[in-house]
């Protein structure tokens, strides 16, 4: 969609880059510019409110691969600077008659970076005299929102009447007015088959009377993803199981895979589902994914190595004991991003058991034979997961 201009906007006219130092060249006043930085990959970004974009960069070197500018909004110009490595814009000043920026960049260790990314952005103001006034609203357009509702009351935890007995967080994913993937073949709902399966999984542990167990959900009701391993928390569980049954681009593929936790994407297919997935927060463009303050401690480090470790051996139980049970593709263990299994103390697996879009993979998932066998080596993957734990104390 184009963007219309700002009235009286000053063109961001050349951007000029050398070895460390940007430097933008303005045709007129600007009312301020702001930066922040981004990863995967590397760039930075540069915002010019009050401003055109212009088509003109030179000199592109040292640590910038490109340079690209375009107009964000009616009036925001934006430059990206795509970077070869990690860095930050360390300092900035105008020009005194504010027709130039000019702004230092400063490369950035791995372990600096994830400061540098949660930092606020970065803000340049040019001289009063020479600041352009932004351009009156012509109008405004105001959405009420709702009040942030309180985290979702606890499931019932079922199984032995005993603490010290390990609990199980078994979680249906999507529900309520996010069905997930759609069959094209007889129209079964992915939250619909997610269910079913999770209650198998759930009646079988139960048989076995070795853990205690809880669903996320027991009915067709919609969690926001922070609410659902946030339940697992608020638990105290020592295994979280996030059941899914997704479409694929080709309805030849087929066969379960089983997800754990990875900044770094195992394959392309792995980051298209952490794409996927993470947005089931948002509906009609409003994000419903805003935890109450009492969950946004979780949000800490995400890479602690013991739980990660702890999920990829819990994965690699689920495919041997499921051999003989379950069709697995052949790379059946990947790595994602994905948001639902983002509890930094939680072992946790997403277990994708088949495809919806596959024609024999969705006639097996409506089958209760075939769900048995699911339910059936997740529950031996546990005994020998938590037998295996015991065993280390």
């Amino acid at each position: 969609m184009a963007c219309g201009l700002p009235v009286q906007a000053g063109e961001v006219s050349n951007v000029e880059v050398r070895a460390n130092q940007v430097v933008l060249h303005f045709n007129d006043a600007i009312d301020s510019a702001s930066s922040f930085v981004l990863s995967g990959p590397d760039r930075i970004a540069i915002d010019v409110k009050g401003a055109t974009a212009g088509t003109k960069a030179t000199n592109r070197d040292g640590m910038f691969r490109t340079v690209r500018m375009a107009q964000y909004d009616i009036d925001t110009a934006r430059i990206v600077l795509d970077l070869d490595r990690p860095a930050m814009i360390s300092s900035g000043s105008f020009s005194q008659d504010g027709r130039s920026l000019t702004l230092s960049v400063t490369e950035v260790g791995s372990a600096e970076l994830r400061g540098v990314l949660a930092a606020p952005r970065q803000s340049f103001v040019p001289p009063a005299e020479f600041r352009a006034e932004p351009p009156p609203r012509r109008y405004s357009v105001r959405i009420p929102m709702p009040k942030p509702s309180k985290a979702p009351p606890l499931p019932k935890i079922e199984g032995p009447n005993d603490k010290s007995r390990p609990l199980v967080v078994i979680d249906a994913g999507h529900g309520g007015h996010d069905p997930g993937a759609i069959s094209p073949h007889d129209g079964t709902h992915e939250s619909k088959v997610t269910l079913a399966v999770a209650r198998a999984i759930r009646d079988e542990l139960l048989k076995s009377g070795r853990v205690r167990v809880a669903l996320t959900r027991d009915s067709d009701a919609f969690l926001v993803l922070q609410e659902r391993y946030g339940i697992a928390r608020r638990l105290g569980a020592d295994l979280f199981i996030s059941v899914h049954a997704d479409a694929a681009a080709s309805q030849t593929a087929r066969g379960a895979t089983i997800y754990t936790l990875s900044e770094v994407a195992s394959d392309r297919e792995a980051a298209r589902l952490a794409a996927r997935e993470n947005k089931a927060d948002i509906l009609n463009g409003v994000n419903l994914s805003d935890a109450p303050s009492d969950v946004s401690s979780i949000l800490i480090d995400l890479t602690q190595r013991e739980t990660m470790n702890l999920s990829a051996d819990f994965a690699r139980l689920l495919r041997r004991e499921g051999e003989n049970k379950m069709n697995f593709r052949t790379d059946s263990h990947r790595f994602a991003s994905l948001m639902v299994l983002k509890a930094p103390d939680v072992p946790s697996v997403l277990l994708e058991t088949g495809y919806v879009s596959n024609a024999d993979d969705v006639a097996l998932l409506n089958t209760p034979a075939y769900r048995r066998r699911i339910a059936e080596s997740v529950s031996q993957a546990i005994t020998v997961f938590f037998a295996r734990k015991l065993a280390s104390r």
